[in-house]
């Protein structure tokens, strides 16, 4: 069961992967948008730059956001120069990472779901008078729904599974930074394999009902076309 500081962790870890999740469809949803419809030759490398959480070590990412965000760093030596505090080790620099990470598990799906809907729908739309952002709401998102509903789940499910990004950045405070895939490999670490079996189990079934989620509303019907 989950109890004590595990239970701590997992509501850590669903805090975490609902902000982050929430950040990144508002601020990925405007660049999915232009990354669909721009024609800008050069858009390869800002594609590149988004994908390259896929393939970079997370060890590497959270590496250089230790040291931008920590007291030596630009980011934190400024806060600190503000007042504040610099953001490693801080549930604020575990947002900060995560939205980094996560961010082609979103990106990707969005602008793939603004692909699929195509000119004409738009073109349609504005020969009835429909503005740009009329246009967009009330005729881009709903014909991508399938595509927010997926960056949704992957971004939130992603989020929730890190480990070498949120261990770097945040280290293992207990009740500040822990997460849960943290806490998974505490009690590998301490032999307490019955613990990590059941917290792995648990977000085992979690993340195979989401993806039958997924794939369950985004079925076509028979019948529906390609």
């Amino acid at each position: 069961m989950f109890a004590g500081q595990d239970l701590n962790a997992l509501l850590l870890s669903l805090k975490l992967a609902g902000l982050t999740t929430l950040i990144l469809l508002l601020l990925g949803t405007p660049l999915a948008w232009w990354l669909a419809r721009t024609r800008w030759r050069y858009k390869f490398f800002l594609e590149a730059l988004v994908a390259l959480p896929l393939v970079l070590p997370p060890t590497v990412l959270g590496f250089y956001l230790l040291v931008a965000l920590g007291p030596n760093g630009p980011i934190g030596g400024f806060m600190e120069a503000l007042g504040g505090h610099s953001l490693a080790f801080t549930f604020a620099g575990l947002v900060i990472g995560s939205v980094l990470y996560s961010l082609p598990f979103v990106i990707q799906p969005l602008q793939n779901a603004f692909h699929a809907v195509g000119a004409r729908p738009m073109e349609v739309a504005a020969t009835l008078g429909a503005g740009p952002v009329d246009r967009f709401f009330s005729v881009a998102v709903p014909l991508a729904r399938p595509g927010f509903l997926t960056a949704a789940v992957l971004g939130f499910a992603h989020t929730l599974g890190e480990f070498g990004v949120v261990l770097m950045i945040g280290g293992n405070i207990p009740g500040r930074t822990q997460v849960i895939s943290i806490a998974i490999y505490d009690h590998v670490e301490a032999l307490e394999y019955g613990r990590a079996h059941w917290i792995s189990g648990a977000l085992l079934l979690f993340s195979f009902v989401l993806l039958l989620l997924v794939y369950g509303l985004n079925r076509r019907p028979p019948g529906g076309g390609a």
